[in-house]
């Protein structure tokens, strides 16, 4: 089916992306080690992330994260692939949002199941100020979201603009 190509697809290419970068962190680097980069401003780093975005519900002592987590992504892999189905995925702002939060969600939801925790590697700071390690996956769920909220303004202000009288051209 047409509209699953180009959100599958990219999705595929996020997912392809993301497994290999964290292989090749996971092969080459020891697990909380750092390599500065740009100094002062861009490290890689092999660091495990057991909750959620920037750390949340990262806490050691909370057994059930792992479990909640591999079914929020099992939810949501679910409701994208539904939206794609109904035909949300119609501009390429929708089809491209979807598939990159498609592939991000798989590549965390890959390691949940595989080793119960998310691998990050890359780690900004610029002076006092200091991002939390993210992944590939991490970028695609984040553009995707991004291009997803055009999408929907878009969307929005097609179904506000009047309607144009019969036989007139749309300019």
């Amino acid at each position: 089916m047409r509209k699953f190509a180009l959100p599958l697809g990219l999705a595929a290419v996020v997912l392809a992306l993301d497994v290999l970068t964290k292989a090749l962190v996971q092969s080459s680097m020891a697990l909380y080690t750092r390599i500065e980069v740009v100094p002062g401003f861009f490290n890689l780093v092999h660091v495990l992330n057991k909750g959620a975005a920037f750390g949340i519900l990262s806490d050691e002592n909370i057994g059930w994260q792992r479990a909640f987590f591999i079914v929020t992504a099992l939810v949501a892999v679910g409701v994208i692939v539904y939206l794609i189905h109904t035909g949300h995925a119609r501009d390429r702002f929708g089809a491209w949002g979807l598939g990159l939060v498609l592939g991000g969600a798989l590549g965390n939801l890959a390691d949940r199941v595989r080793i119960g925790y998310v691998v990050d590697f890359l780690d900004f700071h610029l002076g006092g100020w200091h991002w939390p390690a993210f992944n590939v996956a991490d970028i695609g769920i984040t553009c995707g979201v991004g291009l997803l909220i055009v999408s929907f303004y878009r969307i929005e202000r097609r179904a506000k603009r009047p309607a144009q009288p019969a036989g007139r051209e749309n300019g």
